[in-house]
């Protein structure tokens, strides 16, 4: 099965059944999806953990999609619940692994980068698991409010919100760093 196909013609063929375009799905979203999980739980294990509980969940509920919002709103959501639930079972955090260097031209530049690098990733790490989520899909995934307030199961004032008050933690914490 090809990438050309909609997600709702790939939802409508796995809801009849066809495994092919439930794979082709997953495929689709694999990265987004892990992404995410990843900067929500700061941990590649838990996080591809989660990520294979939500395609899991996706498939078992794929009956339950009505389509009433894009499928990967849908998957955003059941992974951004995944992640919440997995967080207040587990309240502790650590940080990213180390994916990208930064660049510098001097030793001491890529030090500081380094270091700028892993303070962010520990205060975002530190945000409550709800303004984490939602800093998460819109910084990071690029998600709208109007996504956000879907996958969250919340209003786009509530988004704001959250995100503001996310954005005023970072800006307290990485005050040292400007």
């Amino acid at each position: 099965m090809e990438q050309q196909f909609d997600d709702l013609y790939l939802v409508t063929r796995a809801q009849g059944g066809h495994v092919g375009a439930f794979e082709v799905l997953v495929e689709r979203y694999q990265t987004r999806i892990y992404r995410v999980a990843l900067r929500m739980l700061a941990n590649p294990h838990d996080a591809q953990d989660a990520a294979q509980d939500a395609f899991v969940q996706a498939w078992k509920g794929l009956s339950g999609f009505r389509g009433d919002s894009a499928f990967s709103t849908w998957l955003y959501r059941i992974i951004t619940n995944r992640c919440l639930k997995f967080l207040r079972d587990q309240p502790r955090t650590q940080p990213l692994a180390d994916t990208h260097e930064a660049p510098a031209s001097r030793p001491e530049e890529l030090a500081e980068a380094n270091a700028r690098r892993d303070a962010l990733r520990a205060a975002i790490a530190a945000l409550r698991p709800e303004q984490r989520a939602a800093l998460v899909l819109r910084e990071f995934e690029g998600c709208t409010y109007e996504e956000i307030a879907a996958i969250l199961a919340i209003t786009v004032p509530a988004v704001k919100g959250r995100l503001h008050r996310a954005r005023l933690e970072l800006l307290g914490v990485m005050q040292p760093w400007t």
